[in-house]
C-alpha cells in the first residue's frame, strides 16, 4: 500500500480458524518484532494493533514517516510457521532544500547568472522554472521560451530586461506542489529619453514638459534651468516622477507661460553608478491677431443657348420688315423727270441664290438721261438698301422692280 508521509498507515491481516494460536506483526528488513496478539511489543509509540473478532487483524502505525517504508509481516506461531508479507510504500510531496539553492542575486549589466534549485521527496521531485510575470526567458542561443526542466540554467550577458523574479517548481505527482522566489537585480547606469526636445507655447499657456528615463538602484531625478538652479515644487512649477520597477516617467508642468519662462530645462537623473541629463528647449510662439472676414457669395445664372438665338431671329425678321416698309415708302419721281408719266414705286423683290446685284436702271427709267437728279436719287436709295441687307448678314440678293 502507498501512504503519504504525515498519514496514519493501517496494514490488515486476514486468519481463518485461529485457535489458539497467536499472530504477531514483524518488520522484514530489521527482523524487528512489533505486536504479538493483542501486546505492542516495541517501544515505538506510534505503532498499534488491533482485531475484530480474532479474524482480521490490524497494524496502525501512526504520523507515518519516510524511514517506516519497506516490508511487513503477519505471522501466525503454528508448526510450520504460516505468514503473509505486504510492502508499505510512503510517499514524500516535494521539498526544496535551502543547501544548493540559489538566493536573491545582484548582478552589474552584462554579467552571466546562474540559477540552482534542488529538492527532496519521493518519489524524485521534477523542478521547472518559470518568471513570475509570465515573461519569457531567453536562451543562450538567441531563442526564448515560457519554462525550462531542470535544477538550473544559466543567463549569459544579462540586462535589465532580465531583472524580475523567477519561480523554481517541484513537483513529483503528489501535492502539494511547491515553489521558491528568486529575484535577479541587476545594476545599471541612468539613461534618458526625450521625444521632443523643442516645444512651442504662447503666453499664458499650460506646458508640460516630459523625460523617460532607466535607471537601478532607482535615480534621484529632478529638473533644472539653464543657471543650474534646481525647480521645485510651488504654484508656477509642478515637478511630477512616476516609477515602475527600473523605468522613470518625469513630468514638469508650467503654468500661465510667461516670457521669462521661455529657454532651456534640463531633467536630470542620478544613481549610484552615474548621472546623466537631457535639455528641453521652449521657444514663444506669437500670439494671432484677430481680422474680420466678410463673405460675399454671388449667384451665377448661366444663359440657356437657345433663348437668345430665339431672339436674335425675331429681332432681325422684325429689322427686314422695317427696312422693306422704308423702300416701299420711297416718294413718287414727278412726271418732269420721267419723260411725264408718273412711275409709283413698286414692292421691293428678294430673290434668292442670285448673283444678280445690279439694277437695270435703262429697262425702269427710260427718261434718266433727263433728270439726272431724279436718277442720282433712286441710286442713292438702291444703294442703301443694298448695304442695309448686307449689314443684317443676309445671304440674298436684291434687285428692285418697278
Amino acid at each position: 500500500m502507498t501512504v503519504p508521509v504525515g498519514r496514519e498507515a493501517v496494514l490488515t491481516c486476514l486468519v481463518e480458524q485461529l485457535g489458539a494460536y497467536k499472530v504477531a506483526w514483524l518488520r522484514v528488513d530489521t527482523q524487528t518484532i512489533l505486536t504479538i496478539h493483542g501486546h505492542v511489543i516495541t517501544k515505538n509509540h506510534r505503532i498499534g494493533v488491533t482485531h475484530s473478532d480474532h479474524r482480521t487483524w490490524c497494524l496502525h502505525i501512526k504520523e507515518i514517516r519516510q524511514s517506516d517504508r519497506g516490508w511487513y509481516m503477519c505471522q501466525i506461531n503454528t508448526d510450520p510457521m504460516k505468514s503473509q508479507v505486504g510492502f508499505l510504500d510512503v510517499v514524500v510531496p516535494p521539498d526544496i532544500m535551502d543547501t544548493g539553492t540559489s538566493t536573491d542575486m545582484v548582478v552589474r549589466e552584462g554579467a552571466n547568472v546562474t540559477f540552482k534549485c534542488l529538492a527532496s521527496g519521493s518519489p524524485s521531485p521534477n523542478i521547472t522554472w518559470r518568471r513570475e510575470g509570465g515573461e519569457s526567458i531567453p536562451l543562450p542561443n538567441g531563442e526564448e521560451t515560457s519554462s525550462i526542466d531542470g535544477t538550473s540554467f544559466n543567463l549569459t550577458r544579462v540586462n535589465r530586461l532580465h531583472m524580475g523574479a523567477y519561480l523554481c517548481i517541484a513537483s513529483n505527482g503528489w501535492p502539494p506542489s511547491v515553489s521558491k522566489r528568486i529575484t535577479l537585480v541587476i545594476h545599471f547606469p541612468p539613461m534618458i529619453w526625450i521625444q521632443n526636445q523643442l516645444v512651442g507655447a504662447m503666453e499664458g499657456d499650460q506646458m508640460t514638459l516630459e523625460c523617460l528615463s532607466e535607471a537601478f538602484p532607482r535615480p534621484i531625478s529632478y529638473w533644472t534651468r539653464e543657471s543650474g538652479d534646481i525647480i521645485s515644487q510651488g504654484s508656477k512649477y509642478e515637478p511630477t516622477v512616476i516609477e515602475n520597477n527600473y523605468k522613470v516617467h518625469m513630468k514638469l508642468t508650467i503654468h500661465n507661460v510667461g516670457p521669462s519662462d521661455f529657454g532651456s530645462y534640463k531633467c536630470v537623473s542620478k544613481n549610484s553608478l552615474g548621472e546623466t541629463d537631457g535639455t528641453i528647449k521652449l521657444y514663444q510662439i506669437p500670439t494671432p491677431t484677430t481680422t474680420m472676414a466678410t463673405t460675399v457669395t454671388t449667384e451665377v445664372v448661366l444663359p440657356s443657348t437657345k433663348a437668345p438665338q430665339v431672339k436674335q431671329e425675331k429681332k432681325k425678321q422684325k429689322e427686314r420688315k422695317k427696312i422693306l416698309q422704308e423702300v416701299n415708302e420711297i416718294p413718287q419721281i414727278p412726271p418732269e423727270g420721267r419723260g411725264g408719266q408718273i412711275i409709283q414705286p413698286g414692292p421691293v423683290k428678294i430673290e434668292e441664290n442670285r448673283s444678280e446685284s445690279k439694277m437695270d436702271r435703262s429697262s425702269h427709267y427710260p427718261m434718266a438721261h433727263e433728270s439726272s437728279r431724279a436718277s442720282h436719287r433712286y441710286c442713292i436709295q438702291s444703294s442703301l438698301l443694298h448695304m442695309v441687307l448686307l449689314a443684317m448678314g443676309t445671304n440674298f440678293s436684291s434687285r428692285l422692280l418697278l
